[in-house]
């Protein structure tokens, strides 16, 4: 049996992404392609076009595995955070995340995608509810979409920053202090920075 026909219900969908995973690994998005994939996975070169209508719809599959995954490992490192210190420690999860996966990272947020992908929209999705729900727990009383947006910002922010070599990334240590940091600081420090006499809104 050839490759080609041994990928059968959903084989041939698996085998894609996995291949699409190991050359963003490699190369980057510009290695990325359908064609490239095909050879990778080892099937014809108009396979992955059965599942992938064109390479945006390719990058939307493999960042909605990506979305998923970080999901997973937030939701690991505490299920329902609920203080400041709790989202400091998911927001280490997050960075770490993006350090350990860089490509897949940047195909996440960076590179064009399906904007009509349901199962891209349905994992962030995922994330975003998360955020939300952190925002809610710790901060009652805060506007939640406004507040998670903040929150997502800062985080992402802090992510692409180490990434991009602008913070010092020599030791995991030393990435969970500066990501912590920074969290805190916008919890602790905004308070302060209110104008005096000013109502707390």
């Amino acid at each position: 049996m050839s490759q080609a026909s041994a990928y059968h219900h959903g084989d041939l969908r698996a085998a894609c992404l996995r291949a699409a995973r190991e050359l963003l690994e490699e190369d980057g998005s510009a290695g990325l392609s359908l064609r490239a994939v095909a050879r990778r996975a080892g099937v014809s070169a108009t396979a992955p076009y059965r599942h992938y209508a064109d390479r945006d719809a390719l990058v939307s599959a493999v960042a909605a595995e990506g979305y998923r995954e970080l999901a997973e490992q937030l939701a690991a490192a505490h299920p329902a955070p609920s203080t400041p210190d709790d989202l400091a420690a998911v927001a280490v999860v997050y960075v770490r995340f993006a350090l350990e996966h860089p490509a897949l990272f940047r195909a996440m947020f960076a590179e064009p995608c399906d904007p009509t992908s349901e199962e891209r929209v349905a994992a962030t999705v995922v994330i975003t509810d998360y955020v939300r729900g952190i925002v809610r727990n710790a901060f009652p009383g805060a506007d939640p979409e406004a507040l998670a947006t903040t929150v997502w910002a800062l985080v992402h922010g802090l992510a692409f920053l180490h990434l991009d070599g602008k913070l010092d990334t020599s030791t995991p240590e030393v990435v969970a202090r500066q990501v912590r940091a920074a969290v805190h600081a916008l919890f602790t420090v905004a308070p302060a920075a209110r104008a005096p006499g000013t109502p707390p809104e």
